[in-house]
């Protein structure tokens, strides 16, 4: 049998930064990338688009296994585009009430099961850094590096709020604390793939690092582990 493609899972709450940290991660070693936050996203999204309530779970898990959507790389130097049944939803399923969504119907069990394998069919050569919530304790259990990155409250609200404001949305940060930690109870209490570190995770608290800090300190990880590319 040939080897399996090597895979560096990084999972963390909401704003710690794993999103963006991952892309830079797979772009500097060259490896495939897996937004897995995007497909729950894109699950809520085309839910409300075809007036599936987010409370039917059976009908959820269909839509999950039929779900159309492509990651189109192709662009240079950005972030991929994501495409939904033809239409370019990037920048669409990126607010947060959509990330609201993406919470209430990650927490389904039978979504979560038809998601599964979807997520593990990128693990292809040369590797995969994959970004989520249970990538280094469920989907990927075997990833040779699995990073556990998060930050306080306060700070991933603060981030947040910056990023909407540069995108001129008018945002209120008591709002955006409070929605943050509603959703990491949630989160962490759900039944099913609960958020929390791996029992071999690298655990990285980033409140205080930069971007370019916390990618150096994964760096060096992956390299202690022979995944430099």
């Amino acid at each position: 049998m040939s080897p399996q493609p090597p895979v560096i899972a990084i999972d963390g709450p909401s704003g710690s930064g794993k999103g963006t940290v991952a892309a830079l991660l797979a772009r500097r070693l060259g490896w495939h990338l897996l937004d897995s936050g995007a497909l729950y996203r894109l699950l809520g999204y085309a839910a409300q688009k075809h007036g599936i309530e987010l409370t039917d779970e059976q009908s959820l898990g269909r839509l999950a296994a039929a779900l159309d959507v492509q990651f189109d790389t192709s662009r240079l130097g950005q972030g991929p585009t994501i495409v939904l049944e033809g239409e370019d939803v990037t920048h669409a399923i990126r607010n947060e009430q959509v990330g609201a969504w993406a919470s209430q119907v990650a927490a389904l069990p039978l979504v979560r099961q038809a998601l599964l394998q979807r997520q593990q069919d990128f693990q292809e050569m040369p590797g995969l850094v994959a970004d989520g919530r249970d990538m280094g304790t469920v989907v990927f259990p075997q990833a040779a590096l699995k990073i556990f990155l998060t930050a306080s409250a306060g700070e991933r609200a603060r981030r947040r709020f910056e990023q909407l404001k540069a995108k001129g949305s008018d945002v209120n940060l008591a709002s955006l604390l409070e929605e943050i930690r509603v959703r990491d109870e949630r989160d962490t209490r759900r039944a099913v793939a609960p958020l929390k570190p791996a029992d071999d995770a690298v655990q990285l608290d980033s409140t205080t690092l930069s971007i370019e800090e916390v990618l150096d300190v994964i760096l060096n990880e992956a390299a202690a582990r022979h995944l430099e590319g």
